[in-house]
């Protein structure tokens, strides 16, 4: 038969509130963690569109220069300036 000691009110108290903030900060972490996996979604998202959209520059800088051949555009006059 085994002997059972009683805990003091002060050791139980103790002991709970260990218990309540290891489950607070269980909860947290599991926020912490959904939080991260939306953002790795969204960052995949924004790859994702940053890809076409480098695809979509890609294109049509060649289509430019298949027309007007190998130069420069000056973005703000609109001017094309071919390479010498």
């Amino acid at each position: 038969m085994s002997t059972k000691i009683k805990l003091s009110e002060e050791e139980l108290k103790q002991l709970r509130d260990f218990q309540d903030k290891q489950q607070v900060l269980t909860l947290n972490l599991g926020s912490v963690d959904i939080q991260k996996a939306m953002l790795e979604g969204q960052r995949s998202t924004i790859l994702d569109k940053f890809a076409d959209l480098q695809e979509e520059s890609n294109k049509t800088a060649k289509s430019l220069q298949d027309k007007y051949g190998d130069g420069s555009i000056n973005l703000e006059s609109g001017e094309f300036t071919l390479s010498k």
